[in-house]
């Protein structure tokens, strides 16, 4: 009998083919006219029968890896401008299908990750959340603006979306500095960040995500970054958080733009609950391809 060992490695080899440099592909980008960089290109030209495989095969393969492996857990999804549509459906399926109730979908705008706005977005969490313990007393701007979004969407015990939550999350829409795009039903104890492709000149925007992930990750289990293989590159969002404060207490991905990365994002998940964060992916990610 095939076991669970066998897929590992199986979806394993099909990451490390990634890394090598056969491009898996990526769904459609938001903000399309930025400049994509050149991976990302190649990505999406990629021979649509390797796609077609690798997508089977995930598909094939990723109901035994993931069973059980989030169960119960409530998860915010949230993402970012440039995070590829199908890649956040991709991610939302594999953590359902491990489990995990998805409690909601935040979807954080430019302006929240413009430093310009940084001083408008900490009045408002200061203002929002005054109340809440740990956002008064974060080290920086970007520490009391995280703390108290991670407080609108969770909470270290989960349950029902309670009046801080929704005072909190309603001055920071009303601010545009995020969007619900499905409003979360009750508070998560997780947060899974899906970003986007590296792009040209994105490298503030990918600090700030990096400043806001380590924030978020003082709440509940914590927080899981993740995007396609361009985003562990320099000015990534994935790399910034790797090269963050914060880097070794966040679980990250790199290969949302594979079917297989995908499953892989559920995993890193069910390892950041057990208080095993990680980096995995490509070869660029510290522990491998796929979770132990």
């Amino acid at each position: 009998m095939i076991n669970f060992r066998f897929h590992l490695v199986s979806i394993a080899a099909i990451l490390i083919a990634l890394a090598a440099g056969i491009a898996l592909g990526s769904g459609p980008l938001d903000d399309a006219g930025d400049a994509l960089s050149g991976k990302d290109v190649a990505a999406q030209t990629s021979d649509p029968a390797v796609r077609a495989f690798e997508t089977g095969y995930a598909g094939r393969t990723g109901g035994a890896l993931l069973k059980g492996k989030l169960k119960g857990q409530p998860v915010v999804l949230l993402t970012v401008p440039g995070a590829s549509s199908a890649e956040v459906r991709g991610v939302t399926g594999d953590l359902v299908d491990a489990g995990a109730t998805v409690t909601g979908e935040i979807a954080l705008t430019s302006k929240i990750l413009s430093s310009s706005s940084r001083q408008f977005a900490e009045g408002v969490a200061q203002q929002s959340a005054a109340d809440v313990p740990g956002v008064g007393s974060a080290g920086d701007s970007y520490g009391r603006i995280g703390a108290a979004l991670a407080r609108s969407v969770m909470k270290d015990t989960g349950g029902k979306v309670d009046s801080t939550a929704t005072t909190i999350r309603s001055a920071f829409t009303e601010g545009d500095l995020i969007a619900e795009t499905k409003a979360p039903k009750r508070l998560a104890t997780l947060a899974v960040l899906v970003t986007g492709p590296q792009r040209s000149g994105g490298s503030e925007q990918s600090t700030v995500i990096a400043a806001l992930a380590g924030a978020f990750n003082g709440t509940g289990r914590g927080i899981v970054v993740a995007g396609p293989s361009s985003s562990s590159t320099d000015g990534g969002a994935v790399k910034a958080v790797r090269d963050g404060d914060a880097g070794s207490e966040i679980s990250t991905v790199d290969v949302t733009d594979s079917a297989a990365g995908r499953i892989v994002v559920a995993l890193a998940a069910a390892q950041q609950v057990g208080g095993k964060p990680g980096a995995w992916g490509t070869s660029r990610s510290a522990d491998g391809a796929v979770p132990d």
